[in-house]
């Protein structure tokens, strides 16, 4: 079996998680901050849906283990309300 072509993605601080499935979500955001901290992207939206929420669960899990989350919150309504997860990284660049 061969191995699927890694995915090119925009790093532009939206990461819509529409198109992955939940497996891949937990090994997809840290590498997803990381590149946006890499570009000074400090404040970051996750689209995951309203749905059952079981998406929206395994992201905010997936924040609260990762160092470099300095905090998250539901989106606002200007930003997909509770299909939306906004995160504030750390900026290593002022340390």
């Amino acid at each position: 079996m061969m191995e699927s072509e890694p995915i090119e993605f925009p790093i532009d601080g939206t990461l819509d998680l529409h198109t992955f499935q939940p497996r891949e979500v937990k090994e997809l955001i840290p590498d997803y901050l990381a590149a946006c901290q890499e570009r000074g992207i400090f404040r970051v939206r996750i689209i995951h849906g309203k749905g059952t929420g079981t998406l929206r669960r395994i992201v905010q899990s997936v924040l609260e283990k990762n160092p470099a989350v300095v905090s998250f919150q539901t989106g606002g309504e200007d930003a997909g309300g509770w299909g939306s997860t906004l995160v504030h990284l750390q900026d290593f660049t002022n340390e």
